[in-house]
Protein backbone atom coordinates (compact mmCIF):
# COMPACT_ATOMS: atom_id res chain seq x y z
CA UNK A 1 0.00 0.00 0.00
CA UNK A 2 1.66 3.09 -1.21
CA UNK A 3 0.23 6.44 0.16
CA UNK A 4 0.83 10.54 -2.58
CA UNK A 5 -1.04 13.37 -1.50
CA UNK A 6 -3.48 11.54 0.74
CA UNK A 7 -3.95 9.31 -2.27
CA UNK A 8 -3.66 5.64 -0.97
CA UNK A 9 -2.83 3.12 -3.47
CA UNK A 10 -3.72 -0.47 -2.93
CA UNK A 11 -5.04 -3.86 -4.70
CA UNK A 12 -8.58 -3.86 -5.08
CA UNK A 13 -10.36 -6.38 -3.18
CA UNK A 14 -13.25 -9.08 -3.93
CA UNK A 15 -15.22 -6.79 -1.42
CA UNK A 16 -14.35 -3.93 -3.83
CA UNK A 17 -15.84 -5.15 -6.68
CA UNK A 18 -19.36 -2.84 -6.82
CA UNK A 19 -17.49 0.20 -5.97
CA UNK A 20 -15.04 -0.06 -8.77
CA UNK A 21 -17.97 -0.98 -11.58
CA UNK A 22 -20.06 1.64 -10.27
CA UNK A 23 -16.47 4.05 -10.17
CA UNK A 24 -15.85 2.90 -13.58
CA UNK A 25 -19.38 3.27 -15.25
CA UNK A 26 -19.43 7.13 -13.66
CA UNK A 27 -16.05 7.96 -15.10
CA UNK A 28 -16.68 6.35 -18.50
CA UNK A 29 -20.42 7.46 -18.82
CA UNK A 30 -19.51 11.26 -19.94
CA UNK A 31 -18.89 9.43 -23.02
CA UNK A 32 -22.02 7.88 -23.51
CA UNK A 33 -23.78 10.95 -25.73
CA UNK A 34 -20.73 11.04 -27.80
CA UNK A 35 -20.83 7.39 -28.94
CA UNK A 36 -22.52 6.66 -32.35
CA UNK A 37 -25.50 3.93 -31.75
CA UNK A 38 -25.50 1.57 -29.28
CA UNK A 39 -21.94 1.97 -28.98
CA UNK A 40 -22.32 3.01 -25.01
CA UNK A 41 -24.48 0.25 -24.08
CA UNK A 42 -21.39 -2.12 -25.80
CA UNK A 43 -18.93 -0.23 -23.88
CA UNK A 44 -21.30 -0.59 -20.49
CA UNK A 45 -21.05 -3.81 -21.01
CA UNK A 46 -17.45 -4.62 -21.65
CA UNK A 47 -16.81 -2.80 -18.58
CA UNK A 48 -19.15 -4.76 -16.25
CA UNK A 49 -17.42 -7.93 -17.62
CA UNK A 50 -14.15 -6.46 -16.70
CA UNK A 51 -14.98 -6.29 -13.56
CA UNK A 52 -14.94 -9.89 -13.05
CA UNK A 53 -12.78 -11.50 -16.39
CA UNK A 54 -9.90 -13.57 -15.41
CA UNK A 55 -6.98 -11.80 -17.30
CA UNK A 56 -5.14 -8.53 -15.33
CA UNK A 57 -2.19 -9.40 -12.69
CA UNK A 58 -3.40 -6.71 -11.28
CA UNK A 59 -6.68 -4.21 -10.44
CA UNK A 60 -5.29 -1.52 -8.87
CA UNK A 61 -7.55 1.34 -6.69
CA UNK A 62 -6.88 4.68 -5.82
CA UNK A 63 -8.52 5.82 -2.05
CA UNK A 64 -8.94 9.10 -0.97
CA UNK A 65 -10.44 9.68 2.46
CA UNK A 66 -11.56 5.90 2.63
CA UNK A 67 -13.18 6.36 -0.79
CA UNK A 68 -12.33 4.66 -4.01
CA UNK A 69 -11.64 7.07 -6.28
CA UNK A 70 -9.74 5.59 -9.07
CA UNK A 71 -9.07 2.57 -10.29
CA UNK A 72 -6.94 0.31 -13.09
CA UNK A 73 -5.88 -2.97 -14.68
CA UNK A 74 -2.58 -4.20 -15.29
CA UNK A 75 -2.55 -7.12 -17.91
CA UNK A 76 1.04 -8.78 -18.91
CA UNK A 77 0.78 -8.45 -22.73
CA UNK A 78 -1.83 -7.14 -25.85
CA UNK A 79 -3.02 -11.22 -25.70
CA UNK A 80 -3.70 -11.28 -22.22
CA UNK A 81 -5.44 -7.39 -22.47
CA UNK A 82 -7.77 -7.79 -25.47
CA UNK A 83 -6.88 -11.45 -26.83
CA UNK A 84 -4.76 -9.92 -29.47
CA UNK A 85 -1.78 -11.31 -29.62
CA UNK A 86 -0.60 -10.13 -33.34
CA UNK A 87 -0.19 -6.70 -31.23
CA UNK A 88 3.31 -8.81 -30.35
CA UNK A 89 3.12 -6.10 -26.99
CA UNK A 90 4.89 -8.63 -24.45
CA UNK A 91 4.91 -5.82 -21.60
CA UNK A 92 2.61 -4.51 -19.53
CA UNK A 93 -0.64 -2.75 -20.60
CA UNK A 94 -2.90 -0.50 -18.41
CA UNK A 95 -6.50 -0.45 -19.36
CA UNK A 96 -9.56 0.86 -17.73
CA UNK A 97 -8.15 3.56 -16.01
CA UNK A 98 -10.73 5.13 -14.27
CA UNK A 99 -11.27 8.60 -12.11
CA UNK A 100 -14.22 9.78 -10.08
CA UNK A 101 -15.54 12.76 -11.65
CA UNK A 102 -15.19 14.71 -8.09
CA UNK A 103 -11.83 13.15 -7.90
CA UNK A 104 -10.65 14.87 -11.19
CA UNK A 105 -7.40 17.37 -10.79
CA UNK A 106 -5.84 16.17 -7.47
CA UNK A 107 -3.31 13.40 -8.93
CA UNK A 108 -5.58 10.02 -9.00
CA UNK A 109 -4.76 8.84 -12.20
CA UNK A 110 -1.18 9.87 -12.13
CA UNK A 111 -0.65 7.94 -9.17
CA UNK A 112 -2.41 4.89 -10.21
CA UNK A 113 -0.07 5.45 -13.53
CA UNK A 114 2.85 6.04 -11.40
CA UNK A 115 2.06 2.38 -9.30
CA UNK A 116 1.66 0.70 -12.56
CA UNK A 117 4.89 1.91 -13.72
CA UNK A 118 6.59 1.34 -10.84
CA UNK A 119 4.65 -2.38 -11.07
CA UNK A 120 6.15 -3.10 -14.20
CA UNK A 121 9.86 -1.93 -13.66
CA UNK A 122 9.59 -4.96 -10.64
CA UNK A 123 8.37 -7.77 -13.48
CA UNK A 124 11.69 -6.74 -15.50
CA UNK A 125 9.87 -4.65 -18.21
CA UNK A 126 10.77 -1.33 -19.76
CA UNK A 127 8.15 -0.49 -21.12
CA UNK A 128 4.50 0.58 -20.06
CA UNK A 129 1.63 0.52 -22.73
CA UNK A 130 -1.81 1.50 -23.06
CA UNK A 131 -4.34 2.35 -25.50
CA UNK A 132 -6.96 5.06 -25.95
CA UNK A 133 -8.83 7.17 -28.63
CA UNK A 134 -9.31 10.54 -29.69
CA UNK A 135 -12.39 10.83 -27.52
CA UNK A 136 -10.81 10.50 -24.22
CA UNK A 137 -8.67 13.65 -24.98
CA UNK A 138 -8.22 15.03 -21.52
CA UNK A 139 -6.81 11.64 -21.14
CA UNK A 140 -4.29 11.94 -24.38
CA UNK A 141 -3.51 15.06 -22.60
CA UNK A 142 -3.00 13.29 -19.41
CA UNK A 143 -0.91 11.00 -20.55
CA UNK A 144 1.54 12.24 -23.25
CA UNK A 145 2.33 15.33 -20.26
CA UNK A 146 3.28 12.33 -18.53
CA UNK A 147 5.97 11.24 -20.66
CA UNK A 148 3.80 8.66 -23.24
CA UNK A 149 4.30 8.19 -26.74
CA UNK A 150 2.84 6.95 -29.51
CA UNK A 151 3.67 3.55 -30.67
CA UNK A 152 2.19 3.74 -34.03
CA UNK A 153 2.95 -0.01 -34.79
CA UNK A 154 0.78 -1.34 -31.99
CA UNK A 155 -2.85 0.86 -33.05
CA UNK A 156 -5.58 -1.21 -34.18
CA UNK A 157 -8.88 -0.24 -35.67
CA UNK A 158 -12.04 -0.66 -34.14
CA UNK A 159 -15.21 -0.35 -36.59
CA UNK A 160 -14.52 3.48 -37.86
CA UNK A 161 -12.18 4.01 -33.92
CA UNK A 162 -8.51 4.53 -34.53
CA UNK A 163 -7.25 3.23 -31.10
CA UNK A 164 -4.16 4.58 -30.44
CA UNK A 165 -1.43 2.98 -28.23
CA UNK A 166 0.97 4.92 -25.92
CA UNK A 167 4.21 3.35 -24.60
CA UNK A 168 6.17 4.66 -21.54
CA UNK A 169 9.94 3.91 -21.52
CA UNK A 170 10.15 2.90 -17.57
CA UNK A 171 14.21 3.68 -17.65
CA UNK A 172 13.89 7.13 -19.44
CA UNK A 173 10.98 8.57 -17.84
CA UNK A 174 11.05 11.11 -15.63
CA UNK A 175 7.43 9.99 -13.68
CA UNK A 176 9.16 7.60 -11.15
CA UNK A 177 11.85 10.18 -10.11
Amino acid sequence: MAENNGIVIRDAEEKDRDAILALMLESYGQYEKVMPGDGWLQYAESIRESVDRDGPIARIIAELDGEIVGSVQMFTSSESAYGAPELGILTPIIRLLATSPKARGKGVATALIKESARRSIELGSDTLHLHTSDMMESAVRLYERLGFERAYDKEMQKGDVLVKCYRLLLKETALLS
